[in-house]
């Protein structure tokens, strides 16, 4: 699937020349509240042009259909809606070849990416054009590189959140980090324009940060009212370790040098009891959790994004959909990086989760998750598109 804008799918108009349109889909969505199933948007033109296309009205089909028999019928497919969010990328890595992998062999591919100096803002770059040629404009990055950070913050039509990644699990390093990490963020930051990205922390995992820089991360985010971004119970290997101190994951990490501890408990249950909850923060993942982690995860008003194509890629297991919905946390949607997702496309995420979740997981509910839950995983308001507005404030789920 990918995205049109209205304008360009219902076509130019004629100089003088005045119309009634109605745009139906399988799930029409203008902001407000819930989608609407087998909705239709009224548009009317007058002029030529896309400034000329205005949305009318937006409720029903049918009863939009008789109360204006005049309008012609436009075929919106799948979906109408404002623009799709991407709440996770990694565009520093869109040089990396996408290939399914355990996700042990994943971490290690990536490593290698980055000392081949393929990490950087080249990929950037390319990952910025394919979100452009996408028509996505809101993302939620992680960046490793300050010159990708400087990249983002200067791009004039891209806003969401860039989130510095911070990769530390020696106790030992955690003052030296933190001091660094302060330093530099207060540089980024300085770089921010009104509208456009805002400087973000991303503590890069449970298991990869030590816990006194965690917490200390998580304190001087929320203080700064910084938004904070962690990647979490992504893989079945991420919860052994946690619970047991064993299996693939742990055996990768101490190959690799790393410190590899047994918790007892879940990485979310880790979180909640070092305080880091305490920032709502965005849980990135979470395929791996049970209802205590569900519930941890809503009484601190934390989100998540999921990534089911990323996740079937790398044998993370199925992202519960259900309890997420059932606990009312907000989900919204990314991509991850093109290693381990074949594009930056969130409408085919979307088309995953459909397909993987089934009727568990109501259209209506993943194009609002992909629309509305997006900005608000990124602190963002979300688009409404009224009576009046232009009409390429939608899009065409093609």
């Amino acid at each position: 699937m990918a995205t049109t804008l209205v304008s360009e799918v219902v076509g130019t108009g004629e100089e003088g020349a005045f119309e009634r349109l109605l745009l139906h889909a399988e799930v029409v969505y203008n902001g407000l509240g819930m989608p609407r199933a087998d909705g239709g948007v009224l548009l009317q033109r007058a002029g030529a042009g896309p400034a000329s296309l205005t949305v009318a009205d937006v409720r029903d089909r049918a009863g939009t259909a008789r109360a204006f028999p005049e309008a012609r019928l436009v075929d919106g497919g799948f979906a109408v809606s404002p623009p799709v969010v991407n709440a996770h990328t990694h565009l520093d890595l869109s040089n990396m070849e996408f290939r399914p992998a355990s996700y042990p062999e994943f971490i290690a591919r990536v490593v290698a990416e980055g000392r081949a100096g393929r990490r950087g803002v080249e990929a950037a770059r390319r990952g910025l054009a394919e979100l452009r040629a996408l028509g996505t404009t809101v993302v939620g990055d992680i960046v490793t590189d300050p010159a990708v950070m400087r990249l983002l913050l200067a791009e004039p039509d891209l806003t969401g959140v860039a989130y510095w990644e911070v990769f530390a699990p020696f106790p030992e390093q955690a003052d030296e980090v933190f001091g660094a990490t302060v330093e530099l963020l207060a540089g980024f930051r300085a770089l921010q324009r009104p509208g456009g990205m805002r400087v973000g922390l991303s503590p890069h995992t449970p298991h990869t940060v030590s816990a006194p820089l965690m917490q200390r991360l998580a304190a001087w985010a929320r203080a700064e009212g910084l938004p904070v971004a962690i990647h979490v119970a992504e893989s079945p290997g991420e919860a052994e370790l946690f619970l047991t101190g064993s299996g693939p994951l742990a055996e990768s990490l101490a190959a690799a040098g790393l410190p590899v501890q047994s918790r007892g408990v879940s990485p979310v249950r880790y979180l909640h009891d070092l305080g880091v909850l305490a920032t709502a923060p965005t849980l990135v993942h979470m395929v791996e959790v049970d209802e205590e982690d569900v519930r941890l995860t809503a009484r601190a008003n934390a989100t998540v994004v999921h990534c089911p194509r990323s996740n079937e890629a790398l044998g993370c297991g199925r992202f519960p959909w259900q309890l997420y919905a059932k606990h009312s946390v907000e989900v919204a949607f990314g991509t991850d990086s093109r290693g381990s997702s074949p594009d930056l496309d969130v409408t085919r995420e979307v088309t995953k989760a459909a397909e993987l979740h089934g009727a568990a997981a109501n259209p209506r509910a993943l194009v609002r998750a992909a629309v509305k839950g997006g900005h608000k995983v990124l602190g963002l308001t979300p688009p409404q598109v009224l009576r009046g507005a232009q009409a390429d404030g939608l899009v065409v789920w093609t």
